[in-house]
């Protein structure tokens, strides 16, 4: 048997032969270009290899997972599950490791979305990370407009309303007289003129607040342009899944921005998912296990795929915060016993859930925001409830009573 494997540097061969009837193992080094890469994959062929596993290494192995993908079965390995014995660390001895680890089912590969999900991916992804610089430079020009001593958003609901943006104009302009500037709010906002003209009057100066004001008012607009852009271009791209996206977004809390991130990190395929646990689990959207010695101690949650925990986090708010429905009381009930956080992790559960449901031909039905309360009263599950309640209490008296009569 023979198990070549790949790790990065120059030209140098060698053989390792093992005892009789033990497994041949050759080891070549590759670069990492795109010809080297090239001749690596004339190699693999060459020795009639057909499965190839390699460490996630993050975006460095993606041009090599890339390359090989179409040509071999390819495992990426999770790096927490290949650790070899501490003091032999190099790649050589790395690469041996985990073609052992392969050839032997040691390992189970990672889930790898099809490509046209990738492409997805990475325009959800790059619309989050603008999305999230947009939220910074808003915040940046809150901290410049209270350095300047104006309090506009103590007034107003928005600092970029259409109010406040018409205001911070005005002000970057050079107008500084709190009652023109005042005079400029829109709709509900001129009920509060009064407590307007006491917020605007600060000391803003065109100068130097106004400068620093208009460079992120640009760098706001240029994010802006940015996510429409971003947003165009990922409908384009969804446009054959439409019909799962709409059936997506009827889960309670689930919105266009929140059923694309699920479709691209997760895809639409759930074979690769046994159940909907698998699923959790890999999102790291449940508790951990660890059990030792019988006793159960912290289950902390995995960090999972924090691109969709986030999605899933904003949709778990969105859902805690809808009228009489199964999630928001689901929510509401946790919430009371154990806090805010809990009740968020179980929403993000139970939209996940959800989700995996969905793609397995089946609709989403909300059972309503009594369905607790309808399970509690239910008459057969009371009936159950009772009767086991009565037989516990019959086999503490029979305990209590071998305990008196071996005590006499």
């Amino acid at each position: 048997m023979r198990r070549p494997r790949y790790s990065s540097g120059h030209g140098r061969r060698r053989r390792i032969q093992g005892r009789s009837g033990q497994a041949k193992v050759e080891i070549r080094t590759f670069a990492t270009t795109g010809g080297s890469l090239g001749l690596l994959a004339d190699w693999l062929a060459e020795n009639k290899v057909t499965i190839v596993g390699m460490e996630s290494t993050g975006v460095y192995g993606k041009p090599v997972y890339y390359l090989l993908e179409d040509r071999f079965e390819c495992w990426l390995l999770n790096a927490a599950h290949v650790r070899n014995v501490p003091g032999r660390k190099t790649d050589v001895a790395d690469a041996v490791w985990i073609s052992d680890l392969v050839a032997h089912g040691l390992v189970r590969a990672s889930f790898v979305p099809p490509k046209p999900f990738r492409d997805i991916r990475d325009l959800t992804r790059a619309r989050r990370t603008v999305v999230e610089e947009k939220t910074r430079d808003v915040q940046r020009l809150e901290k410049v407009m209270q350095d300047a001593g104006v309090k506009l958003t103590s007034v107003a609901s928005q600092l970029l309303g259409v109010s406040g943006r018409t205001i911070l104009e005005e002000l970057i302009a050079g107008e500084t007289s709190p009652e023109t500037l005042a005079d400029l709010a829109r709709g509900r906002l001129r009920g509060k003129i009064p407590q307007l003209q006491e917020a605007l009057a600060g000391r803003f100066r065109s100068g130097h607040h106004g400068f620093l004001a208009a460079q992120l008012l640009e760098r706001i607009d240029l994010c802006d342009a940015q996510i429409e852009e971003l947003d165009h271009r990922i409908a384009v791209m969804l446009a054959p899944f439409q019909e799962k996206v709409e059936q997506i977004m009827t889960i309670v809390g689930v919105g266009r921005v929140t059923a694309t991130v699920l479709i691209a990190e997760v895809g639409l395929d759930m074979s690769r998912f046994p159940t909907a646990g698998h699923l959790a689990s890999w999102a790291g959207i449940c508790p951990g296990n660890h059990t030792s010695g019988g006793k159960s101690k912290s289950g902390r949650t995995r960090h999972g795929n924090r691109w969709l925990r986030t999605a899933l986090t904003e949709a778990a708010h969105a859902a805690a915060r809808s009228k009489d429905t199964y999630l928001a009381s689901h929510h509401a009930q946790i919430r009371g016993r154990r806090g805010v956080l809990k009740a968020i992790g179980a929403t993000r559960h139970d939209i996940l859930v959800a989700y995996w449901h969905m793609l397995t031909n089946t609709d989403y039905h909300d059972l309503g925001g009594d369905w607790h309360t309808r399970r509690r009263r239910n008459p057969e599950r009371r009936k159950k409830t009772l009767i086991a309640e009565l037989k516990k209490t019959r086999c503490h008296r029979h305990s209590g009573t071998s305990r008196i009569t071996t005590s006499h």
